[in-house]
């Protein structure tokens, strides 16, 4: 690496504008840096990315939204910070941002766990089960039987479904569960179900350990098996789990075509815990891979939704009006390799940023994209900008603590790339950093190198790798929205094509950002945003 005495004086006018100030730290202090004694909560629980105040959590279970709130249920186990016999946790929100935590929605009843699944709105009460007064809200969930599991049995899940009559605050179990019974499928869980206005059904698609099957339903309690999809088809390098089925426009056009999201572990793109996705047709009973799109699975072996460790289980909400029409997402911010290890004590775990998902069109094939819901904008408190800065060697972005790093978003083009290294890095005065960038070669990459980012002795799987994404060529310009809070990085290329999503725990918080280059570097646009999110 170079001196920064190599910055050309363009460049050099950025470095004065976001250098020489005091950042506002975790403890919400002009200190500089953390103090001594900042507990774990002030340094690594995130600032806006949702997470229960106590226990554990996993995936995203039975989001729908009704009456101006976002609805978000997920796999917690209250008494512990790891695993456990799970309930559905409850949290709403306005705005997918701010949340608020509400009381436990489902519990275990004897030795029997509530997994994964989803819930639907029944606007027109087609299950019977409304008091008619208030739509009711059903929830199908993986009945997970421990006892029946310590015995080594096969049939240890099946399909229950429970109604609510308040929001989704209080809940009772169907009398007649099971809705789906197993026919001897050992992983058999984690039920999506939707209303498919195309065929005019209910549908469903459940995980059948290394496929997904499809049902529908004129009630939401009896359920017909339609087909199944993906056996040998995309990745396999564990069960299958936390499926997700819908139809969505094309972008700029009238045509649509169908998606089905499958999460899998082990067996993600860098390793561990991974969301895959697929792009075809829906005939109202069997799902068809697009042709061009099939071939693009067999070259790659999977299509991944996001490229770092730590996106999984993520599903996409529910009942979203049509006046507003976008497909809504959110993951589990962690990987099951390390996530009952992380070292965060009375909590584990968060999720992603909500993010809208688009499918779009290039050379006859279709992607998903997804970026940053717009509603996190509105919490931006200070904005900095600079149109252009060049040079070569290292040169620094921000550097002092002008910007919270701990909570912002940081958007820039990069023009005239070379067949160069271009290395972001996030550093603080401990000497801990966390790296990112392209690495332009003919096999050109996006990577996430966690190695030096603070607490990685936790577990040999965390950062014993860099996280890659492969960019299929030398790249020549690219363009970059990051969102940071705290001890989570989720890196948006190139509007979305690319998405690479991870955690990291450092000492202190990261008030710096570097970029180096050997041949020079050319930045536009250089937008970065504090937020504010009490």
């Amino acid at each position: 690496m170079k001196s920064t005495k190599h910055l050309s004086l363009v460049f050099y006018g950025t470095l004065m504008l976001f250098a020489g100030f005091t950042p506002y730290s975790a403890m919400g202090q002009a200190t500089g840096v953390l103090k001594k004694e900042a507990t774990e909560e002030q340094l690594y629980r995130p600032n806006f990315h949702y997470t229960p105040k106590k226990g554990w959590m996993n995936d995203p279970n039975g989001m729908f939204y009704s009456n101006g709130k976002y609805h978000l249920f997920y796999q917690y186990y209250p008494n512990d910070n790891v695993w456990g016999p799970m309930h559905w946790g409850h949290a709403v929100s306005k705005d997918m941002i701010k949340w608020e935590e509400l009381p436990m929605a489902l519990y275990p009843d004897n030795q029997k766990y509530i997994f994964s699944g989803s819930a639907v709105v029944d606007t027109k009460n087609t299950s019977g089960l409304g008091n008619g007064k208030e739509a009711p809200i059903i929830a199908i969930y993986t009945m997970h039987d421990a006892d029946k599991e310590k015995q080594n049995v096969i049939d240890v899940e099946q399909q229950d479904i429970a109604y609510s009559l308040d929001e989704g605050i209080t809940w009772k179990k169907f009398e007649g569960n099971p809705v789906i019974k197993n026919s001897g499928i050992r992983d058999f869980r984690d039920p999506k179900m939707s209303w498919d206005e195309t065929h005019q059904q209910w549908i469903m698609i459940l995980a059948a350990q290394d496929r997904a099957q499809f049902y529908k339903s004129t009630n939401l309690k009896n359920w017909e098996y339609l087909s199944d999809f993906g056996k040998n088809i995309g990745a396999h390098g564990g069960v299958w789990e936390c499926p997700d089925f819908f139809q969505i426009k094309v972008q700029g056009t009238n045509e649509s075509k169908w998606v089905l999201i499958q999460n899998l572990n082990p067996g993600g793109a860098n390793g561990g815990s991974g969301v895959q996705y697929f792009v075809g047709d829906f005939d109202g009973k069997t799902f068809t891979l697009d042709p061009q799109f099939a071939k693009r699975v067999t070259e790659e072996n999977a299509v991944w939704l996001d490229y770092g460790k730590d996106n999984y289980a993520g599903v996409t909400w529910n009942n979203i009006p049509n006046a507003d029409g976008r497909r809504l997402f959110i993951g589990w911010m962690s990987n099951w390799a390390y996530a009952e290890k992380v070292p965060t004590t009375p909590w584990r775990s968060a999720t992603t940023i909500p993010r809208e998902l688009q499918l779009i069109k290039k050379a006859n094939d279709y992607s998903l994209i997804s970026n940053p819901v717009k509603e996190i904008n509105k919490y931006i408190s200070k904005t900095m900008t600079k149109k252009s800065a060049k040079g070569k060697g290292s040169l620094t972005l921000v550097e002092g603590g002008k910007v919270d790093l701990t909570q912002a978003i940081i958007e820039f083009n990069l023009k005239n790339l070379r067949q160069d290294n271009y290395i972001f890095m996030l550093s603080n005065k401990a000497g801990e950093s966390l790296s990112f960038g392209i690495n332009n070669s003919s096999d050109s990459y996006l990577f996430v190198d966690r190695s030096k980012s603070g607490r990685i002795d936790f577990s040999d799987k965390f950062a014993s790798v860099i996280s890659k994404a492969n960019l299929k060529g030398i790249q020549k310009e690219a363009v970059f929205k990051i969102i940071l809070d705290k001890t989570s990085i989720e890196i948006f290329y190139n509007n979305g094509e690319k998405v690479m999503t991870e955690i990291f725990f450092p000492t202190q918080p990261f008030t710096k950002i570097s970029v180096s280059s050997n041949q020079g570097i050319e930045i536009y646009n250089l937008v970065i945003n504090d937020l504010s999110i009490k």
